[in-house]
């Protein structure tokens, strides 16, 4: 079994943020290094993404154990031999088993050139992904940071990186015009900033509270 393997930074990234944002820097002091896994097989991160798709985390986990069990290994080769309905016995709907397969013929048919992804600017790689169905901005994103390992990724469109922006900043809103701003404060090493506020929104901080009014907390 592979060992895990985890999203790379260290004191250049924590001690930059800490000069440049001091509450930020004060929160990573205290929460110390993270350890979050990356993927780096692109193709199974997508077909991943696709079945974590408004589902708990435990139920993603076990439908994707049981796909990795059953189609080893997860490659878009062998998942074009796969008929629609194994799919969906592993627990995908068939709305995503269809995603699935559009995606796994896309990368066969060379829609969508895997291995060239590495090579493009954060904001192409979007581009490109978001052209497969049931890929949206949010997940071309999240694909950037754990699969793609790309250093400078804050994400709106995140609700947990705005709860976490809030509860450290205190605000009741975070508008575009103020996430701007923080996202220029912390590149190029927006992806760490990202780690620390999602893990503020978990609760690192339980002193720190969301100030947002009870009806719009996400």
């Amino acid at each position: 079994m592979a060992e895990d393997r985890f999203f790379t930074y260290g004191t250049e990234e924590m001690e930059y943020l800490t000069a440049r944002d001091p509450k930020l820097g004060q929160a990573i002091a205290r929460i110390g290094v993270i350890k979050r896994t990356v993927e780096p097989d692109l193709f199974q991160s997508l077909v991943r993404a696709i079945v974590g798709q408004q589902i708990s985390g435990k139920a993603q986990a076990a439908i994707w154990g049981r796909m990795l069990e059953r189609f080893s290994p997860l490659t878009p080769e062998k998942l074009a031999s796969v008929p629609m309905e194994d799919l969906q016995s592993c627990g995908t709907s068939l709305r995503k088993a269809e995603y699935i397969k559009d995606i796994t013929r896309a990368v066969l048919e060379g829609e969508v050139d895997l291995e060239a992804l590495k090579t493009m600017s954060d904001a192409e790689v979007c581009a490109e992904l978001t052209k497969l169905k049931g890929i949206g901005p949010w997940t071309a994103e999240m694909l950037l940071i754990f699969t793609l390992e790309r250093p400078d990724v804050v994400s709106f469109g995140d609700l947990a990186i705005q709860r976490g922006m809030r509860m450290l900043y205190r605000h009741r809103r975070i508008t575009p015009e103020l996430f701007r701003k923080y996202r220029r404060r912390y590149s190029p090493y927006g992806t760490v900033a990202s780690l620390y506020l999602w893990a503020i929104s978990g609760g690192a901080l339980p002193e720190l509270t969301d100030p947002a009014p009870k009806g719009v907390r996400k």
